[in-house]
């Protein structure tokens, strides 16, 4: 696993400007965009959302209307603490912490056993 500074070289490949003894870095024009699109990428905006981020009747997907109850069960998928949430519902991955004595939350546990939650994943077929 020993490697030397000449192996290195000649992977990190390097064109150097002889006249100017060094690594030349090309010359960017200024831009001539238009001022009032500076923050137009921000969240929100609709300037330049790609279509890929309009789905479902144009809502963003970045503006999901989620419960409290949604977010603290998104929460609990994506805290790597109680094991990987991928191909198993909330509640049995719930149930393997609690038998690995990871110590989940019990509200957790009361809100996926109440039945008015959706039990997959964050994940669940988007990966």
């Amino acid at each position: 696993m020993a490697t030397t500074s000449k192996n290195m070289k000649g992977f990190y490949r390097q064109k150097k400007n002889k006249a100017a003894g060094g690594i030349t870095k090309s010359k960017s024009s200024k831009s001539t965009k238009n001022p009032s699109l500076k923050h137009a990428a921000t969240f929100g905006s609709d300037i330049t959302q790609s279509p890929a981020l309009i789905s479902h009747g144009g809502s963003l997907d970045l503006k999901d209307d989620l419960d409290e109850q949604e977010q603290v069960l998104r929460l609990f998928d994506m805290n790597m603490a109680y094991g990987p949430c991928l191909g198993i519902t909330r509640l049995a991955r719930w149930e393997r912490a609690q038998r690995l004595g990871l110590s989940p939350p019990k509200e957790i546990e009361n809100l996926l056993k109440g039945g008015k939650v959706n039990l997959e994943c964050l994940f669940d077929g988007r990966v």
